[in-house]
């Protein structure tokens, strides 16, 4: 009997650590790491009105997390905001894929993905309380021929961690702002740890 038990004790412990192990390689095998939400900032704005397409993935991402800030509700016109969101250029129609390296073959090897916005911020009257401010992104990610889909969904995954990481530093600049005080002057792009940078590839 003691035999058995410690049997399949030894069994159930083994499945668990290859479930373990199983989830691991899921997770670190195309080298690829989802970011979390990065915390909540207060924003000094009562209505905020973001000024993309209602459909945006950007403009719904960056709604949820306006009004998870508890504070601030998202207006549904810019003359109902006393603060408002306008992009100058769209992160999802400006994004690229450029080369960033090539094998010994002379074939692609690596791909820089990059992203990028110039937004701005101004008051229901049109002050500017944000200097028009551009936020660049990049992921480099590996190419296999023989693994065309997997890649396809990866390079996916790594756009959507992109915006993840865009929609924080917005919120972050937009709750530096200072109600009454001089526009700020344009911010370099801001960069997570252990995000790549590198507009000189996007040109």
């Amino acid at each position: 009997m003691t035999t058995t038990l410690t049997s399949r004790g030894a069994t159930r412990r083994a499945m668990l650590a290859a479930a373990a192990f199983g989830v691991a390689v899921l997770a670190t095998g195309c080298g690829f790491h989802l970011r979390g939400s990065g915390g909540s900032y207060t924003l000094p704005f009562d209505a905020l009105y973001v000024g993309l397409p209602e459909s945006s993935p950007l403009a719904i991402d960056l709604k949820r997390n306006i009004r998870a800030n508890g504070h601030t509700a998202v207006a549904a016109s810019a003359k109902e905001a006393d603060g408002i969101i306008e992009v100058l250029t769209n992160p999802e129609k400006t994004r690229t894929k450029t080369i960033l390296s090539l094998n010994s073959n002379g074939r692609v090897r690596e791909y820089l993905l990059s992203y990028n916005i110039l937004f701005r911020v101004t008051d229901g009257k049109g002050k500017e309380l944000l200097a028009p401010t551009q936020i660049t992104l990049g992921r480099p990610i590996n190419f296999d021929e023989s693994q065309l889909l997997a890649k396809e969904q990866e390079e996916a995954l790594l756009y959507k961690d992109m915006q993840t990481d865009l929609v924080q530093q917005m919120m972050r600049r937009m709750a530096a702002i200072k109600i009454g005080a001089p526009a700020p002057a344009p911010t370099p792009s801001g960069v997570l740890p252990g995000v790549l940078v590198a507009p000189d590839a996007t040109r």
